[in-house]
């Protein structure tokens, strides 16, 4: 699987970590299903980078 796509996952997980969370009022996983959708957030933008740089040289 590419970059892109695990981010995605990474972040969709983190979101659905965060629902049960909300659903059973854990604090814990909503913390954490927060956590891993800003991590994912941040990977996605450096991939948007790396795509915006490699156009530049094309």
């Amino acid at each position: 699987m590419n970059d892109k796509a695990e981010n995605k996952v990474e972040e969709l997980k983190g979101k659905a970590k965060e629902a049960a969370g909300d659903a059973t009022d854990n604090e814990q996983w909503q913390t954490e299903g927060k956590a891993e959708q800003g991590k994912a957030n941040v990977k996605q933008a450096g991939e948007k980078i790396k795509d915006a740089v490699k156009g530049v040289r094309d």
